[in-house]
């Protein structure tokens, strides 16, 4: 395993401007996302009844909304909007994972990365592959959201509302991590021209190291990330701006040393 995360960070190194165009991307993403939740927010938090008005005047402002959101189409033009940057975010993100995974497997240090390149060529595939998962991700939704608001519903606390809804969501979590795993292996097969379901086949006969790996990284940047809030509570102001606005490029590198310690370890493996 020490072996997969030096490869990992050295092909991860290797791909520097890739993370930084990632971090961009990200940054922009976050940046859109923002400026839409603010435009629909800050309307509302300002006609919010305050603390000196009675209760009353709280549930007329629930009922106003309610009116707006069923009798009117107030929400269609925040739904296209909203649907657009998610419509965006979907085909994007395969292009830019088509790009780095076949880098990953074309690069060298003499002629450098492939990330064009491997736009160009494996996009199809991947971002197939992408679209399958994502679905197969929020296919529980269907039947888990119905039943968690009835259970929300039906709750007397916060506490009673989240022991019953833990279990689903827990469950939920595991089945698009499962899923994450073994399409992200699909994915590097079909960018690095050894096929998605040879690479399926080396993912599930080496499950151990491959899923250990995975959860080791992923702890890593788990605790990169308390490690970055701890220290935004501590030192208040300026530097806890900088080190919040550093820490999104740190995060960034770590996405993508993750990736490469993952392909590094199914790759190292292909052959046995």
């Amino acid at each position: 395993m020490k072996t997969h995360l030096k490869q990992g960070w050295l092909l991860a190194s290797r791909h520097f401007f890739i993370v930084i165009l990632l971090f961009l991307y990200q940054l922009l993403w976050g940046f859109f996302l923002y400026r839409f939740i603010d435009s629909i927010a800050a309307p509302l938090l300002r006609r919010f009844p305050n603390e000196a008005l009675p209760d009353s005047s709280v549930q007329l402002f629930i009922s106003e909304a309610q009116f707006h959101l069923i009798k009117t189409d107030l929400i269609t033009p925040y739904a296209w909007l909203l649907g657009g940057l998610i419509a965006a975010r979907m085909l994007l993100t395969p292009l830019f994972n088509a790009g780095l995974f076949y880098s990953f497997r074309h690069a060298n240090a003499s002629e450098g990365t492939r990330f064009l390149q491997g736009i160009g060529k494996v996009w199809r595939p991947v971002t197939l592959l992408y679209w399958i998962k994502t679905l197969l991700a929020l296919a529980p939704a269907w039947w888990l959201l119905p039943r968690a608001l009835q259970a929300a519903l039906a709750s007397h606390s916060i506490g009673e509302a989240a022991i019953r809804l833990l279990p689903g969501a827990a469950g939920w979590l595991l089945w698009a991590a499962v899923l994450h795993l073994l399409f992200l292996a699909m994915q590097f097969g079909a960018a690095s021209g050894d096929g998605p379901f040879r690479s399926l086949w080396h993912a599930l006969r080496h499950v151990l190291p491959y899923g250990g790996l995975s959860l080791l990284m992923w702890a890593i940047g788990a605790g990169v990330a308390l490690f970055v809030t701890g220290l935004s509570f501590i030192w208040a102001g300026l530097i806890a701006l900088i080190i919040h606005q550093g820490y999104n490029l740190i995060r960034t590198m770590m996405k993508v040393w993750t990736l490469a310690a993952q392909y590094d370890c199914l790759q190292s493996r292909s052959d046995i």
